[in-house]
């Protein structure tokens, strides 16, 4: 098939999703249930794995891990699921390949390690897996995001990024908001990764989040791989959270793309001081040269004319905000202050609103049909979301809502930002992963309340 005949198809599927029936969707029970697997069940993957054993309409044949302490903890909650064991695929790096090729499986979830998302992405596509699941991000080179879109391409495959944040219950009703032009023309908009993570990069290698400042092989869990990408890397490595949503509000990949892309970075501080603070000035960690400044600042442009600014905070010590921020010609929503203004609207002139007020309004269609679906999923009910769409998206044959041209243009921002701050900070070109396919494709993205 050729790349453009697959860019029609896919955004043909999509179109019938958004215009088929809530009736038709969620229809009399089948018997058909659909065939899952899941590789990684560390912290991320027992969120997934939770979620996929609270559905009727899933069979969870396979699971794949090679740690043995995160597969007793899958163990357990599959036994208290009171659901059938999966089949458990161990031993060593690979056995998820032997997982993808004898399950037959209509979709696999990937929660592992970045640098294993391309290899395992394409792994499955190339097994005949039509629908893949990928947490964040899809890829470490530019090249690596390009592979990934050629093999969804080539095997007519859908690509998801579990980006659970485009779900988040505020985010969606600014985005309702949004669609009913309460903010005007869109000019201006932030988001980002602020998140203080010296306690997920470090621990002792027993528990899960600190209590020590050890990383690579002597920690456990995410520690164990992710602190290393601070070592090596310098850029915006995790950049779908604050970007995901914008580009919805933004059509982006549906009538808008991003242009251009020039990223900045502060001096590194924060993960050596947090090493000489917890472990003291001669503990082995300290010598270790952090490579990932404290605060990369990423500046974007659309071929529609609006600017977005990303901003990648992990190693300092600060509350947790993924600083949202909403900016048209007729108001604006800042997440941090949680306040809106809406030009005319608001109870007065030049003074910020509660937020509240205005999100309880504009509630969107999805929250107020699944939210009681929603408790106990985690990260407040977001992650409920991303597995339903992916799981829906199986049982309709549809495009997912969010495509592997979407997995691919926000999570490349991390390498095209290493690339920029290389060069000196120089503004790159941001690449098309579409084909210029953007200009034709229609938003697909939560429509209406099906998923």
């Amino acid at each position: 098939m050729h790349r453009k005949d697959f860019l029609r198809n896919t955004g043909f599927a999509a179109a019938s999703l958004a215009i088929t029936s809530p009736n038709k969707l969620f229809a009399a029970p089948t018997v058909y249930k659909v065939k899952m697997g899941i590789i990684g069940v560390g912290q991320r993957g027992l969120n997934h794995l939770d979620l996929l054993l609270r559905r009727e309409d899933v069979d969870l044949l396979a699971i794949c891990d090679i740690d043995e302490r995160t597969l007793n903890s899958a163990k357990e909650i599959i036994a208290k699921s009171g659901k059938k064991m999966p089949e458990i695929y161990t031993g060593d790096s690979l056995a998820w390949k032997t997982m993808v090729e004898k399950k037959q499986l209509d979709g696999i979830v990937i929660a592992t390690p970045w640098e294993w998302h391309k290899e395992m992405i394409i792994g499955s596509i190339e097994s005949g897996i039509k629908y893949v699941g990928s947490e964040v991000i899809i890829g470490i080179s530019l090249e690596d995001h390009w592979e990934v879109v050629r093999a969804a391409e080539k095997h007519k495959a859908q690509v998801m990024m579990l980006e659970n944040v485009c779900y988040r219950r505020d985010v969606m009703a600014v985005l309702n908001m949004v669609r009913q032009g309460l903010f005007g023309e869109i000019i201006h908009l932030q988001g980002g990764y602020q998140h203080d993570l010296r306690e997920v990069k470090f621990n002792n290698g027993i528990e899960v989040y600190g209590h020590g400042v050890e990383f690579g092989e002597k920690a456990y869990s995410e520690a164990h791989w992710r602190t290393e990408h601070s070592v090596h890397r310098n850029g915006d490595l995790y950049p779908t959270h604050g970007v995901g949503p914008v580009a919805n509000y933004i059509n982006i990949n549906r009538g808008n793309r991003f242009t251009s892309l020039c990223s900045f970075s502060s001096k590194a501080r924060g993960l050596h001081n947090h090493i000489v603070k917890q472990g003291g000035e001669n503990h082995p960690n300290a010598k270790v040269h952090f490579k990932l400044g404290d605060v990369v600042t990423t500046s974007i442009n659309c071929v529609n004319g609006e600017t977005i600014l990303l901003q990648h905070d992990t190693n300092l010590p600060r509350p947790y905000s993924l600083g949202f921020r909403v900016q048209g010609t007729e108001g604006i929503w800042m997440d941090v202050n949680k306040s809106i203004y809406i030009q005319d609207k608001s109870a007065n002139a030049h003074q910020w609103d509660d937020a509240k007020q205005w999100l309880d309004k504009y509630d969107h269609p999805l929250w107020q049909r699944w939210s009681k679906e929603t408790a106990g999923a985690g990260h407040g009910g977001m992650d409920f979301f991303v597995i339903h769409a992916l799981v829906e998206s199986i049982k309709n044959k549809t495009a997912t809502p969010m495509d592997v041209y979407d997995a691919a243009t926000w999570s490349a921002i991390s390498p095209l930002s290493e690339k920029s701050i290389d060069l000196g900070c120089q503004t790159v070109e941001f690449p098309d992963f579409t084909g210029g396919q953007w200009m034709f494709r229609k938003p697909v993205f939560a429509l209406n309340d099906t998923y």
